[in-house]
């Protein structure tokens, strides 16, 4: 069953978020996995808005939880933490 991260945060590096964003488009298709939508026009309709929203689809949650937790990940996850605020992942499937 596919798995999503549905993820949003608040960028504050532009320069920074840029770079993360890249370095993920080269380490998902690894893992099967594809950006399905990231918007940062979203239209909060009830609690705290957020810049940034996507959600990305894994073939399983075992390879969604193999991406995160990879050493590469590791790494590009470091530039998300220096360049974005408020963030938030959550991994749903059935």
């Amino acid at each position: 069953m596919p798995a999503y991260y549905i993820i949003s945060y608040d960028i504050t590096d532009q320069k920074g978020y840029e770079l993360y964003a890249s370095e993920v488009a080269k380490l998902l298709p690894l893992y099967g996995a594809s950006v399905l939508f990231s918007d940062d026009k979203a239209i909060t309709v009830e609690g705290t808005a957020s810049q940034v929203n996507a959600i990305v689809v894994f073939p399983n949650r075992e390879l969604a939880l193999e991406c995160y937790q990879s050493e590469k990940y590791r790494e590009i996850k470091k530039i998300r933490l220096s360049s974005v605020a408020n963030s938030r992942f959550v991994l749903a499937s059935d």
